[in-house]
């Protein structure tokens, strides 16, 4: 089986070539670039540092700097799951943030500790990337659902329906994804491992376990902030 174990920077190079196509055809168009050259740009450098950072945390495997990774990822997290509702942000960052730790700590843990088994249970080689996608599932929820809240209460819809339509619209990407997944799509993960020359038994056992940790959280974390906040429109 042919596996891949690394790629040079020379290249990773041939995968900018059709990059630079759509920025061609937007220059072409005369449509504005600056912003996509900009992510693109942002997103080439964080990649890249935080391959160097993340290859030094798994090397020191020290409690303590997942501890401070976890917070990191928490507080920021928060912050950019309430740019839905910036002029409501300073009030709710509080409720945000809980909502986060709890719903997605819960399934941290239990993935963690009963479907893994780590020992130690902070193995930064699992501990990290796994904790990136359920907070990162845990945001996108919380602030679906903060947008979707706010904007029904405005309308004058009372809090029971504003939540339950807001609960809804949080779930909607990782529903989707949850029907398309095998069938459109072969997520990044089970993809990754694949590549690498990972049984497709076995990488489709751990899709499995990452499509429900990133429901579970996504639902958990929504609904806690949706209750939360019930106190700021009744």
């Amino acid at each position: 089986m042919n596996t891949i174990e690394n790629i040079s920077l020379i290249d990773l190079g041939w995968v900018l070539l059709p990059v630079i196509a759509v920025i061609a055809i937007q220059f072409k168009w005369t449509l504005e670039i600056k912003t996509n050259l900009y992510a693109l740009l942002r997103m080439l450098l964080q990649l890249l540092m935080i391959g160097y950072f993340l290859a030094y945390i798994f090397e020191s495997n020290d409690p303590w700097m997942v501890v401070l990774v976890l917070a990191v990822m928490l507080l920021v997290s928060s912050w950019i799951a309430l740019r839905t509702v910036k002029e409501k942000r300073n009030t709710l960052y509080k409720k945000g943030l809980l909502s986060i730790f709890v719903g997605g700590g819960i399934v941290l843990m239990v993935v963690i500790i009963g479907v893994l088994d780590l020992s130690p249970w902070y193995s930064t080689r699992f501990f990290i990337p796994l904790a990136g996608m359920i907070f990162a599932s845990s945001m996108n929820s919380v602030s679906l659902a903060a947008e979707r809240f706010y904007t029904e209460i405005d309308r004058g819809v009372p809090y029971r329906l504003a939540r339950n339509q807001a609960f809804q619209a949080a779930l909607i990407p990782i529903v989707n994804s949850l029907f398309a997944v095998g069938l459109v799509s072969l997520p990044g993960m089970m993809t990754g491992q694949i590549l690498s020359g990972v049984s497709p038994f076995i990488a489709a056992r751990y899709q499995i376990m990452v499509m429900c940790m990133i429901f579970s959280s996504s639902g958990l974390s929504a609904a806690l902030f949706l209750y939360l906040i019930r106190e700021k429109v009744k």
